[in-house]
């Protein structure tokens, strides 16, 4: 995965990185990911790792772009409005840097196609808008033996955790489970969607970006993760706070 002439002067910011470098430019060019949703949380992921240079760039999502949406999800313009979302965010990416592939899937992430669409990429991140879609997306991950970074939003606030259930820690525990993090779906309507609650978008600007930089250290392998570690952000407070959590013994 050689960088071109325009692949250095387009990346040059991250290769002068001494913890990045062109190996680690290379490593994110040579990478299949997997978006699922490309909604408020999908959108400045798709963007951030687009611009990155991650080489591949699956995007699952079955909806299409209405007005509300864009209020938040930055990568649909307005004359994208009644489109698919991943061919409203396949042109963007394109627009953003022909160098990235795109693979569209428009079709919704369910237990049947779950395993066999997770097993083409190497890491798996989790921008849906329903907690069935998490659980099937964790599990699904978990059997296929690929990280899963996941994150959710409410009014205000917002959550982030990497999930790598099939490795063990430093202690040779093995790591939780997001069943683990929260072992029972919510009841169907127990909690407000977005069109009901409302959200601030710029909050999921900043979740979605924090999901995209995740993904970049896991591909390059630098930093800590947050594997074992729900990051919570209070968007009125302006504050961050980190909660472990482990797989029951």
């Amino acid at each position: 995965m050689m960088l071109n002439s325009d692949e250095l002067e387009r990346y040059a910011r991250h290769i002068v990185l001494h913890d990045v470098g062109g190996p680690g430019q290379q490593k994110l060019k040579a990478a299949r990911v997997l978006v699922i949703g490309a909604g408020g949380l999908g959108a400045p992921i798709i963007a951030y790792l687009a611009a990155a240079g991650v080489g591949t760039i699956g995007i699952a999502d079955d909806d299409i772009v209405s007005l509300s949406n864009l209020q938040r999800q930055v990568i649909h313009d307005t004359d994208k409005v009644d489109v698919l979302k991943v061919e409203s965010a396949k042109a963007a990416v394109k627009r953003l840097n022909p160098n990235v592939t795109v693979e569209a899937h428009p079709f919704r992430l369910s237990e049947e196609n779950a395993r066999s669409l997770i097993s083409q990429y190497d890491l798996i991140v989790e921008g849906s808008d329903n907690f069935e879609t998490r659980y099937i997306a964790s599990d699904a991950a978990e059997l296929e033996k690929k990280p899963l970074i996941t994150a959710a939003v409410g009014r205000f606030d917002g959550s982030i955790t990497t999930l790598k259930p099939y490795e063990r820690d430093r202690d040779g525990r093995l790591n939780p489970r997001y069943r683990d993090l929260f072992p029972d779906m919510p009841a169907p309507g127990s909690i407000p969607s977005c069109s009901e609650a409302g959200v601030l978008g710029a909050l999921t600007g900043v979740i979605g970006s924090m999901q995209a930089l995740e993904v970049i250290k896991e591909i390059v392998g630098i930093g800590d993760g947050l594997v074992g570690k729900l990051l919570l952000y209070d968007s009125l407070s302006c504050r961050f706070q980190t909660i472990t959590y482990k797989r029951p013994a």
